[in-house]
């Protein structure tokens, strides 16, 4: 009896390291931009401060994100000929990875320098994925999608600001190239379900060059996909070196006029990649399994 029940589990355990596991397809995507807001979004590099754009998605359980696409502009003349580092970052919503120890009051190292941090991607990354140091773990393509497209609004470099001069009403209309990036992370994201910010910063090589992530409409609308049932989509976040760790809404703290009547922003990502069950099945019938020989041999003794 006591062979039977070891060759038993060994076959279970044969079998539940071995058993396919099912994929299930993953796609989330904000839709279409919608020519209302810009904001700036880049890597730290030689004569330029870092700015961070942040818009948030769900994973409802244990996801691989294998792609991802954005859109955003091309300013002051720059094509994708002037591209250089592409960067995406993954942030947890605060208070996860964060200091909560830090409070309001006069903008210091160890006070908030913004209104407030509830529902803000948190002070510090979760996971990244970037093109440097070469290779890196991303790979990326472009499409150029129109030659001039227009935001009605926009947060551009110098533009933001701690409390409490954060609501300036934007930095104004601007135009540029608009631009499609296809992003392949050779290492994919592999992420627990929880709430997350997507961050994408593109180094633009030129002086006078930008790329400006663009909006796209809150509510979500069709091409784009809904939250899943009991989340909520939050706005659109930002913040650069000078800010950091806090950041700003783009619409309630920096459009303004108040939080309550200032319009609110999503961004325009979409992301790829397929959502795979944990093979609970085999170990749950496997445990069943041995427990009942176990149960026979006990009442046969």
């Amino acid at each position: 009896m006591t062979r039977a029940i070891s060759f038993l589990v060994a076959v279970l355990a044969f079998l539940f390291l071995t058993a396919p596991v099912t994929a299930t397809p993953f796609f989330f995507s904000t839709g279409d931009p919608d020519g209302k807001m810009a904001t700036a979004s880049r890597p730290e590099s030689a004569g330029k401060f870092e700015i961070e754009s942040a818009d948030d998605f769900v994973l409802t359980g244990p996801t691989s994100i294998t792609s991802a696409t954005f859109t955003g502009l091309l300013t002051g003349g720059t094509t994708p000929a002037n591209i250089g580092e592409v960067r995406v970052e993954i942030y947890r919503v605060f208070p996860a990875d964060s200091d909560v120890g830090r409070t309001s009051g006069p903008p210091t190292f160890s006070t908030l320098k913004v209104p407030t941090r509830v529902n803000s991607p948190s002070d510090v990354e979760s996971v990244d994925r970037d093109t440097a140091p070469s290779p890196g773990n991303l790979i990326f393509s472009t499409k150029v999608l129109a030659n001039t497209f227009s935001a009605l609004n926009s947060v551009l470099p110098g533009g933001i600001h701690p409390i409490p001069n954060q609501t300036t009403g934007g930095n104004g209309s601007t135009t540029g190239e608009e631009v499609e990036f296809d992003v392949t992370f050779t290492t994919p994201f592999s992420l627990p379900p929880d709430h997350y910010f997507f961050v994408p910063q593109v180094e633009i090589t030129t002086a006078g060059g930008e790329f400006l992530w663009l909006s796209a409409p809150r509510p979500i609308v069709p091409p784009g996909t809904p939250f899943p049932a009991g989340s909520t989509d939050l706005q659109s976040w930002t913040r650069d070196t000078f800010l950091d760790p806090d950041w700003l809404r783009v619409g309630a703290d920096i459009v303004g006029p108040t939080p309550a009547t200032a319009p609110t922003f999503n961004a325009t990502f979409s992301l790829t990649g397929n959502s795979i069950p944990e093979p609970a099945t085999w170990l749950l019938l496997g445990l069943g399994m041995v427990s009942l020989v176990g149960w026979q041999r006990f009442r046969n003794q």
